[in-house]
């Protein structure tokens, strides 16, 4: 290969390649917003029929990537990661026509949703744990797929012919929330939290170095994550 092919190779991949990744930044950014106004809008609809005083229930933006809910004794951290990634191969939807013939759209911008305790983020407990709920994987046309736990693991799954929008993210939310909810706390087994120091159990209180998750010190299923 001469220089000057692979001058003419390099700039087609950054005015094909490149420019189509900052197209699903872009897109995924866009989606984001609208993430955070449906969550404003179901606090909003949930706060009218819940005594606030007795539940807890307010939604925190934190700028342009990243929006707490808080709702009961969870928080759920909506993320959107600040690159874009391809779709892997033995991904079903690069088998389907719609990325077959046009490859590009294969590139995904991606939202995660973590579960924490709330108490972890009002006590300032940097050390607990949360856990990856789903990850919502959109691209420049907005069609998108859903890998999570429970029911979040298998409904949106048609890339092909499924495009996001307010509704559906209305109900993602509304099904984010309930596992949340379900997933609860369990009694850590005794032999990992037998022992304690003098200035672990004075920061008890604050910030403690005895890490809280819901299922600390159990058997967890991690995600298949080919995504970092």
């Amino acid at each position: 290969m001469s220089q000057e092919e692979g001058k003419k190779i390099l700039i087609n991949l950054l005015k094909v390649k490149s420019g189509h990744k900052q197209k699903v930044f872009k897109n995924t950014k866009t989606q984001f917003g609208l993430f955070k106004k449906v969550l404003a809008e179901v606090v909003d609809s949930l706060d009218k029929e819940l005594d606030a005083s007795k539940i807890r229930l307010r939604l925190e933006d934190k700028g342009d990537s990243e929006a707490h809910l808080y709702i009961g004794s969870d928080v759920l951290v909506f993320h959107m990661h600040s690159n874009v990634f391809r779709l892997p191969n033995t991904d079903f939807a690069t088998q389907t026509s719609y990325v077959m013939n046009n490859p590009l759209n294969a590139y995904c911008g991606i939202i995660r949703v973590y579960n924490f305790l709330a108490d972890s983020y009002e006590f300032n407990r940097h050390h607990d744990i949360g856990y990856m709920i789903c990850r919502v994987l959109v691209n420049s046309e907005n069609h998108f797929k859903v890998e999570g736990k429970g029911q979040l693991g298998y409904i949106y799954q048609n890339f092909m012919n499924q495009t996001l929008n307010a509704d559906i993210m209305r109900e993602m939310i509304l099904r984010i929330a309930i596992y949340a909810i379900d997933f609860d706390l369990l009694t850590p087994p005794y032999q990992t939290v037998s022992q304690v120091s003098v200035a672990e159990l004075q920061t008890l209180s604050s910030d403690s170095k005895q890490k809280t998750g819901k299922r600390l010190g159990f058997k967890f299923q991690a995600d298949n994550d080919n995504f970092e």
